[in-house]
Formats: C-alpha cells, sequence, structure tokens
C-alpha cells in the first residue's frame, strides 16, 4: 500500500500534545506520522497538496437521531426562517393535505420543528388549528423539543383517544379550559401514536439513512450516534448494517432506548465491539423532558404556568436497573436530563456508585442544560460525563426567555465552568431536535459557543464563551473520550485518517463568519467519502 503525504495543509490535530502541522502521512487508512512537512521525505509517496487549506479531525456527534433526521429531510419544516406564522405553517400543511388528496395516498401529513416563540402569534397550535386545512387526513406535528407532538381530530380517532383517555404515567394529554382534548400530547403520551404510524420497511429507511450520509459527510461529521436506536419492529443494528452496505458512510454507536433491553437478558457480543463501524454503545432513559416544552424538571416553576416545574419521567430505582444492566453488558448508561432536579437525581443516585468502564464514563449525562455548581462538581469527582448542545443556544433562546426569565436562562449551558472543573464533557447537535432547519451543521455549534449569540444576534452570558480551539476540541478529541470509538478525535500516529478540509481558516475567521464555512471534503479511514468539488460538477 503507498503511503500518501498531505502537504502544505494547516493542520489542527486535536491531539494537545502536538496541537498543528503542516503536513501527514496516511497509509491503509491510519495515519503514521504527523509533522512539519520540512521533516518528511517525499520520495515514494502519493503527493497530496492541501494549498494551504484548514484540516480538522472528522467532526464527532455524540448526540443525535441519524433515523429521525433522515424522516424529517422529507417532513415540513415548521419554524423561522422558512415559516413565521401560524398561518404560514396552515397554508404549508394544506397544500400537502392537497397533494396526499389528489394522490389518494395512505399517507400523514407530517412536519417538525414547530416552536410558538418564534411564530408571530407566539401561542401553541391546536387540533382545532390543524382541522380547518386538514380535516380527514391525519397530521403530526412534531415540536423542536420532539418531546411534544400536535395532532388533528382525525388522528386521535384513529388513535382511538377522547376525553375519557387517561394520561400514560410519564405523559400528558392535554385538554383546553372546557375539558376537551386540544390535540396536545407531551412525553409518553406521544407514544400512543408511534404504534399508528405505518413503519417503512428495513430497506426504506436504510436507503433514507444512506442519502442522509452524504449530508453528513458534507459538513464534516465522520462518526454519529444514534440515541434513539430500537429493537423492535426493526432492529437498529440491522438497520444500520444494512445502510453501509448501500453506502452509508459515519462510524455509528447506538444507544438502545432502555424500554426496548427491559426484557433483554444479554445482548450479543458481536454487537458491542466498539472497534466495529456500527456498534452498540449503551442504553438510555429520560429523567425529564425539554425546557422549550415546559416537560423540563426544573427547580422553581415556569413562567405564567401556575406551579408547573415539569415532569419527572424515571426513578432512583429505574436508574439503578438500567445501570446494572449496562454494567453487565460493559456499556453506558445515558440519561437525558435538563433541569436541575432531574440533573440531581442522577448525579445523586451514582456519585457513590462504582464505575464500570475505565476508559470514558460509565454514566452520562445527555443536554445537562441548568447544572448547578456543586452538581458539577459531584459529576467530576464522580467520574460523570456531560453531552450537550451549544446549538441550543443559538436556536431555541426565545423559548428558554419566555419559560424562564433572563436571570435563570443566563445560568444554562456553563460551557467554560465546565471546562475550568475538568468536567468530562462533549459538544453536540440533538438533530433534529431542535428549532433549526439544519440542526446537525456542527458549524453553526461552534459559532454559538464561541459567540454565546442567538439566530437573532443577541448575546447573553459572554463569561461562558469558549475560544474556536476549545470548541473544536469539544467536537472531536473531546467527544471520542465521551463515546469510546477507538483512534478517533486526533489526527496522530495510530489513529484514523478521519479528518476534513475547509474552504476557510476556522481559527482565524470572524466568529460571526464560523457559520458560513463550507467543508471541501471529509475523508474516513484515508477515504475521501466527499468532494465539494465533485459534488458541484455532478449537480450543475
Amino acid at each position: 500500500m503507498v503511503e500518501e503525504l498531505y502537504y502544505n495543509g494547516q493542520i489542527f490535530t486535536s491531539n494537545t500534545e502536538q496541537l498543528y502541522a503542516s503536513a501527514m502521512v496516511v497509509k491503509s487508512g491510519k495515519i503514521v506520522w504527523v509533522g512539519n512537512q520540512r521533516d518528511v521525505k517525499k520520495e515514494g509517496k502519493k503527493l497530496i497538496d492541501l494549498q494551504g487549506r484548514r484540516v480538522l479531525p472528522g467532526f464527532i456527534d455524540a448526540h443525535m437521531h441519524p433515523l429521525l433526521l433522515a424522516e424529517v429531510e422529507q417532513q415540513i419544516y415548521c419554524g423561522p426562517p422558512l415559516i413565521n406564522s401560524i398561518e404560514q405553517l396552515l397554508y404549508e400543511i394544506r397544500k400537502k393535505y392537497e397533494v396526499i388528496k389528489e394522490n389518494k395516498k395512505d399517507e400523514w401529513v407530517r412536519g417538525w420543528g414547530f416552536d410558538e416563540a418564534k411564530l408571530r402569534e407566539q401561542r401553541e397550535i391546536t387540533r382545532w388549528d390543524l382541522d380547518r386545512v386538514a380535516p380527514d387526513i391525519p397530521v403530526i406535528i412534531t415540536r423542536a423539543c420532539s418531546h411534544i407532538i400536535i395532532v388533528n381530530s382525525f388522528a386521535l380517532k384513529l388513535a382511538g383517544i377522547d376525553r375519557n383517555t387517561t394520561s400514560p404515567i410519564g405523559g400528558q394529554i392535554d385538554v383546553d379550559d372546557r375539558g376537551e382534548i386540544n390535540g396536545i400530547l407531551r412525553e409518553k403520551a406521544r407514544y400512543l401514536f408511534y404504534d399508528i404510524i405505518s413503519d417503512l420497511t428495513l430497506a426504506e429507511n436504510a436507503q433514507l439513512l444512506t442519502k442522509l450520509s452524504c449530508k453528513l459527510s458534507s459538513q464534516g461529521i465522520t462518526t454519529v450516534t444514534d440515541m434513539m436506536s430500537k429493537n423492535s419492529p426493526i432492529d437498529y443494528y440491522d438497520l444500520y448494517k444494512t445502510a453501509t452496505s448501500l453506502g452509508y458512510k459515519q462510524r455509528t454507536v447506538l444507544y438502545y432506548i432502555w424500554e426496548d433491553l427491559q426484557h433483554v437478558t444479554t445482548l450479543p457480543k458481536t454487537q458491542l465491539d466498539s472497534l466495529e463501524p456500527i456498534h452498540i454503545g449503551g442504553v438510555k432513559l429520560f429523567a425529564d423532558g425539554s425546557i422549550s416544552g415546559k416537560t423540563a424538571w426544573v427547580e422553581q416553576p415556569y413562567l405564567g404556568d401556575g406551579n408547573n416545574t415539569g415532569l419527572a419521567i424515571t426513578t432512583e430505582e429505574e436508574l439503578l436497573q438500567a445501570a446494572d444492566f449496562a454494567k453487565k453488558q460493559g456499556i453506558q448508561l445515558v440519561v437525558h436530563a435538563m433541569g436541575e432536579k432531574a440533573i440531581k437525581l442522577i448525579v445523586d443516585t451514582f456519585a457513590n456508585q462504582e464505575m464500570w468502564i475505565q476508559d470514558a464514563p460509565s454514566i452520562r449525562i445527555e443536554h445537562g442544560s441548568f447544572p448547578t455548581i456543586e452538581t458539577l462538581k459531584k459529576a467530576q469527582n464522580a467520574g460523570i460525563g456531560f453531552v450537550t448542545q451549544p446549538i441550543f443556544l443559538f436556536a431555541e433562546y426565545d423559548s428558554y426567555l419566555n419559560n424562564l426569565g433572563v436571570s435563570r436562562v443566563e445560568k444554562s449551558y456553563p460551557f467554560k465552568t465546565m471546562l475550568e472543573h475538568g468536567v468530562t464533557f462533549s459538544f453536540s447537535s440533538d438533530a433534529p431536535a431542535t428549532s433549526w432547519p439544519d440542526p446537525s451543521d456542527p458549524f453553526i455549534g461552534i459559532k454559538a459557543a464561541v459567540t454565546r449569540k442567538t439566530y437573532t444576534g443577541l448575546e447573553f452570558n459572554r463569561n461562558e464563551r469558549v475560544t474556536i480551539e476549545e470548541a473544536v476540541l469539544l467536537y472531536t478529541k473531546y467527544a471520542q473520550q465521551i463515546i469510546r470509538v477507538p483512534k478517533i478525535g486526533q489526527l496522530k500516529p495510530g489513529y484514523f485518517a478521519d479528518f476534513i478540509v475547509l474552504d476557510r481558516d476556522i481559527l482565524t475567521v470572524h466568529p460571526e463568519e464560523i457559520d458560513e464555512i463550507k467543508v471541501l471534503e471529509t475523508y474516513s479511514g484515508g477515504e475521501k467519502i466527499f468532494s465539494l468539488e465533485e459534488l458541484t460538477k455532478a449537480s450543475g
């Protein structure tokens, strides 16, 4: 195998012992040398001129939902900058309704990314809004947080839900002042619909993932996680293996929902091998809901909502049961928690428990929107990790402000504080569970973390800004330290040649322009899996 010398580059390695280089040598998909190009011989090597471009390790998204993201690519996006009012949204739903009726398809009208705080009317939609434009076809709109859905009357009828239906434990079926169901279902109540929506086949879902892979590659993402993996009716391990055979390129770690594993005795060891491109990395459950949907479990009530402090969705007993299963399998326990009380429950439950994984956190807290200093210190001492999402700062500030007020929002996502206290954590996107049409884009997350500015340009809590270098590390090296995939996240000898070439230097560009950066090329294991030039030629 001929060695490839990539030279004349501005390489940021994410290896803190050697952060910068101008050249690297790749052989058989792995890096064998990194350093100054003056110190390497060119003879006998294939030469690739990086033309002075900035090179980074491939991005690692430690918390996302690729299959859901692939699905919503086919749905109506319900927020700015595309949709700015409820009337605009209803117009788009009506258009989709008319197409379905004309084609006489057995199909639902589906939308995603709805956030009432962003629309002109500043209110939630209800089934009666949806009934106006789609009276006899089921409609389901997923709120930006993905923890709430809104359905029309026809969908309620299909699900057999009426005013006598009891809300499930850990969920809520909303009613209006007259006691009538208004079509809004929160947390586990939304599961009442997932069973009646006709599922795509494994082959159809695999095709969607393969198509999405091209987009992820164009954004420089070489490794992802699926944080809502299931084993029924389609096992996600089989799904991603099939997608890989069709051309899906991302290394992928699967985290299975706890409900799906409660009756499983043991997982196949072949599916737990972290060296495999597709493998199972953990079990996931929820401790609360979302801030923007007012279901996260917070200390003080949400503004203008009585005594509502959100929903507690798990218990200490369930956490310990899930942890026992994870320990026996040698995988992580990851727990969704946004509010202070939910985060505290997890940290207090495991602060004095023996951890079972040596090279990464055994326990991960997902999102961790409002950790207190005391809780962070306890988590750090216990070896509990966090995976958080700076894009929430950018895209969801409106809802946070409406629901909590300025003083409480100022305490959210304390990135700099977490770094200073030595907390193990990384960045991610949670795509598509936020109110932005392109939620997986790492450059938006990096910009938000570096500027602490929202999509409207509003700045808050500057003290929690991180540097561009720190943000890149949190999307590469530190993300690898969370998800446990070996030999990625850094450009150093022995590591896989997962790297990206940028059209602009992210380390010197004005922070406000970070989200304008384009990926020119993406490599995974030394293989070029994306080229902007080739894509442009093919489409032009």
